[in-house]
């Protein structure tokens, strides 16, 4: 555990506002399929293509060139 209280304010929010369950809904679903539920909205961000990531290399090098 780490320590932090569960973010109920935030996950209940997200529950009943985003997904629009209905509080008898919400108070039903175990952890694992709101965690499901939850996991359709989060942001997935790809890695670069090498050909992407080279060209921000050379256009933003770590250090000036000699």
């Amino acid at each position: 555990m780490n320590g932090k209280p569960f973010p109920w304010d935030e996950v209940m929010a997200f529950g009943l506002g985003r997904l629009k369950l209905s509080p008898q809904a919400f108070w039903a679903m175990t952890p694992r399929e709101l965690a499901a539920a939850m996991s359709a909205y989060a942001v997935q961000v790809a890695a670069p293509e090498r050909s992407a990531l080279a060209e921000l290399m050379n256009r933003f090098p770590d250090r000036k060139a000699d």
